[in-house]
């Protein structure tokens, strides 16, 4: 699919992942990208540098809502279906998180067929695969989801669902239609939803506060942190493609440390505030490894995507931009 001169939605669009999309999108020269968003989760504050662009429509909207998207979705060549509700939202609110992963997907994709949308891009995690045992971590690694706790397995389960009826409506309706596996995004315009980005967050706004860094336990679990830019190319190259019925991994293949999350802050942050190591059992958790290798052969082989942004830029575009936004409300900077 050509990109220059289409018509997108971007569900769930004032996100983190959404904004960013958008932005690729319109680098790519496309004529209208509609931001879809119900605001449960999100804000018009997240897009707010985009809503001046002429090429950007702002729409007001639920998934769960299936008219809507039929209004949505007229005249439309491809949709991003990232709206949904991550673990830790899932676990406070089950029942409505359920509701918008699973049948608002479905809505997602009957509203495509019903106003003959060519492809959807959906929104995936590295979550399907549960707890993985050590080794490659391949797209054809079977789900273990036995040690999960229960709000990450039901919200792996969720994306499970998601992936087959990409294949589903593929096989079914023609619909060209891809999942894409993250691993853990993050980036400028950080929300608090992500168990994993928390890490990031949480520990530059306890220095921002003069508290010192809080590392879980030893500090040797690891996570793959993707950039949000790499996450965006990767999307809009999904749509881009001829490929439909498949799922990849959005990850870096870099296993990153919480020390090295806390070190990297530290260093950023010109911070003389000591990390301190300390248990935390009642933190919702998707997963605890002191190591994670995830395979990106297969996006890099059918679409042709890499990561650009290493864990040290990444993390200082995200310190910057923070800096930027405490500036323009006053809030002092970390010391």
């Amino acid at each position: 699919m050509t990109i220059a001169d289409g018509k997108f939605v971007v569900t769930g669009g004032a996100s983190l992942i959404g904004s960013h999309v958008a932005e690729e999108l319109l680098a790519r020269g496309a004529r209208e990208v509609v931001l879809l968003d119900n605001y449960a989760l999100g804000s018009p504050d997240v897009v707010k540098d985009l809503i001046g662009n002429p090429r950007i429509k702002l729409v007001r909207g639920d998934i769960l809502c299936i008219n809507e998207l039929y209004d949505a979705f007229e005249g439309t060549d491809g949709v991003f279906a990232i709206a949904g509700f991550l673990t830790l939202p899932l676990s406070q609110n089950p029942s409505l998180g359920l509701a918008v992963n699973v049948e608002g997907q479905v809505n997602i994709f009957e509203a495509c067929r019903y106003r003959g949308v060519k492809r959807v891009v959906f929104s995936s995690s590295v979550a399907t695969y549960g707890d993985p045992a050590p080794g490659l971590i391949d797209e054809t690694r079977p789900t273990n989801l036995a040690t999960f706790q229960p709000a990450a397995a039901l919200y792996a389960c969720t994306k499970i669902i998601g992936e087959n009826l990409c294949k589903l409506y593929s096989a079914r309706y023609g619909i060209g239609a891809i999942a894409l596996r993250y691993a853990t995004v993050y980036g400028e315009r950080q929300h608090y939803r992500g168990v994993n980005a928390l890490y990031i967050m949480e520990n530059y706004d306890r220095i921002l506060r003069g508290e010192p860094p809080v590392i879980p336990d030893d500090g040797s679990e690891v996570h793959d942190y993707i950039h949000v830019a790499d996450v965006a190319r990767a999307n809009v190259m999904a749509m881009a493609s001829d490929v439909t019925g498949e799922s990849f991994n959005v990850a870096t293949g870099v296993a990153t440390s919480l020390n090295r999350i806390v070190e990297l802050l530290v260093q950023i942050t010109g911070t003389r505030l000591k990390p301190v190591h300390k248990a935390n059992t009642a933190a919702v958790r998707a997963s605890a490894t002191a190591q994670l290798d995830f395979s990106r052969a297969k996006i890099e082989t059918m679409l042709g995507w890499k990561p650009e942004v290493s864990i040290e830029e990444g993390i200082r575009r995200l310190i910057a931009w923070r800096q930027r936004e405490d500036a323009a409300i006053g809030r002092k900077p970390a010391a």
